[in-house]
């Protein structure tokens, strides 16, 4: 099935502690940061254009999937970095290299995933950024790269 469409439905029926988000992401206009598109689940969380801000304290996990496409390959390798940012600093980041020339195909997909538990406290606003936010794959794949919030308790 659609990955995407699958978390939906498994977040709109777990037991949360009222706080969810579930929002498809999408490239930034002027910026690294990522967009949020006003399609998806946002319950005691407030969704802006281009973050989420929290309106209850509490315990949260964060995931962020992305898909990423390129559409050629060159021999040099090219880095991707996923930031997830917590009042736009640097709270979970992850780094991967693709297309290295031993890897490298006339067109390469790749998916990525980022997941990270953390106290959050009210006011607190989460985003995404990418360093190379052209091969964010919106083409085939635009329902597929999505942020998740998703509150489990209101302790630590």
């Amino acid at each position: 099935g659609n990955t995407s469409e699958d978390y939906l439905r498994i977040l709109q029926n777990v037991p949360t502690k009222r706080a969810a988000a579930y929002m498809r992401v999408s490239n930034p206009v002027n910026s690294s940061k990522l967009s949020l598109v006003e399609k998806g689940v946002c319950e005691d969380i407030q969704c802006k254009s281009e973050e989420l801000v929290i309106t209850e304290q509490g315990l949260y996990l964060i995931y962020c999937h992305l898909n990423f496409h390129f559409p050629s390959c060159s021999n040099s390798p090219t880095d991707l970095k996923i930031e997830l940012l917590v009042n736009d600093k640097v709270d979970r980041q992850t780094l991967s290299t693709w297309c290295a020339s031993e890897t490298c195909r006339e067109k390469t997909l790749k998916t990525l995933f980022q997941i990270h538990l953390t106290y959050l406290n009210v006011k607190d606003r989460i985003s995404v950024t990418l360093n190379h936010p052209k091969f964010l794959n919106e083409i085939s794949l635009p329902n597929e790269n999505v942020l998740g919030v998703l509150r489990y308790s209101d302790k630590m």
